[in-house]
């Protein structure tokens, strides 16, 4: 009889390394894990996770840190993260700072301040490269030639 329940519950396991928080759970304090979370309830918290989503029906109060952020519910706080995407029934409190990707669907309502960050590298490859480009592009003036004549001396 117990192996057979086990067996069932083992069949059940989740294994795909997410995390649910579903709409009738309200956590309060900080959530830390090095994988991924979805949020369809409340948290009353920091967070700080690799992935997390929060969905239409979710909220969070406190700071979201991250590298991947996807928000379609609420969230009052600030919201660091690489990548940021802002879904159109996103309600957002707090300031945003992101790293190298924000996207953001219209009628997505925000009220903060947003700032692209670096990762404190003064130049990046790319941006090196860009200033090479941009001064290879300027047409280099030289001066024109001047025609020397020469004369003939008397003797």
């Amino acid at each position: 009889m117990f192996k057979s329940l086990r067996s069932t519950d083992e069949n059940n396991i989740n294994h795909s390394g997410r995390s649910f928080v579903g709409e009738t759970m309200q956590l309060e304090g900080d959530l830390r894990t090095s994988g991924s979370i979805d949020i369809a309830g409340l948290i009353n918290g920091n967070i700080f996770v690799s992935e997390i989503t929060v969905k239409e029906t979710g909220s969070i109060r406190g700071t979201v840190e991250a590298g991947t952020i996807e928000i379609n519910g609420h969230v009052e706080g600030k919201i660091s993260a690489d990548t940021i995407i802002i879904g159109k029934t996103a309600v957002i409190k707090g300031d945003i700072f992101f790293k190298s990707t924000l996207k953001t669907e219209e009628g997505a309502d925000i009220d903060g301040y947003i700032k692209r960050v670096n990762n404190g590298k003064s130049n990046s490859e790319e941006d090196i490269a860009i200033e090479e480009i941009i001064e290879r592009s300027k047409p280099i003036k030289r001066p024109k030639p001047i025609h020397v004549v020469q004369q003939k001396k008397a003797v």
